[in-house]
């Protein structure tokens, strides 16, 4: 399996590549436009700031982490749709970009985002490069079904799938990868994250 996992990464690389690059670009472009964003994004920050203080919202590993790993399947699923995944991470990388901007204190941000944020945006980097790799497997099986003349449909669907199926495997094992550090992500931000930072900035202050 350990094989498996470093072919995944290896023959997929330049998928991981570019959604780390889709990443930072939207890092940065959430960080800079903020005040074009302002009317946006702080809706969505006000309606999650107001969940948490009244209680619909659950700071809880359980709540973390259900609605972190429907991202992380969304990207997946979407990314047999012209790679859509693209625009989540786009968005996901924008959104966060904008709340350390908006927040105004960018160490004390950082310090409460990087324990977890380690990990969950790893996590939705190798989601989007799942849905990559997912597409790219589509795209091979449509190609090699379009190719073939003579066999019957059983056995062009069968020879399609054969010659592509590694690709839908390496972007399962992707997801199974994300789906962990998500889970891990999950962990720190429920419990170690805000004592990690509390105690960090104890120190700085």
């Amino acid at each position: 399996m350990i094989e498996q996992i470093k072919l995944a990464f290896s023959e997929n690389r330049l998928a991981i590549i570019v959604a780390t690059v889709i990443l930072f670009a939207s890092l940065v472009l959430g960080y800079f436009l903020e005040p074009y964003l302002h009317g946006y994004l702080s809706p969505v920050v006000e309606q999650l700031e107001e969940g948490v203080s009244n209680g619909t919202i659950k700071v809880t590993f359980n709540s973390i982490f259900l609605n972190n790993i429907r991202i992380v399947f969304l990207m997946f699923l979407t990314g047999f749709i012209l790679c859509f995944s693209a625009i989540i991470l786009a968005f996901n990388g924008l959104f966060v970009g904008y709340f350390v901007a908006d927040y105004g204190n960018l160490v004390k941000s950082l310090l409460y985002l990087i324990p977890h944020g380690i990990f969950e945006l790893s996590s939705i980097v190798i989601a989007c490069a799942s849905g990559f790799v997912a597409f790219n497997f589509l795209f091979k099986f449509l190609k090699t079904l379009s190719i073939q003349e003579n066999n019957s449909v059983k056995d062009k669907l069968a020879i399609s799938f054969n010659e592509s199926s590694i690709k839908l495997e390496q972007a399962i094992i992707l997801l199974m990868v994300a789906s962990i550090l998500m889970a891990v992500a999950g962990f720190v931000e429920a419990y170690l994250t805000i004592p990690i930072a509390d105690y960090l900035l104890s120190i700085l202050s």
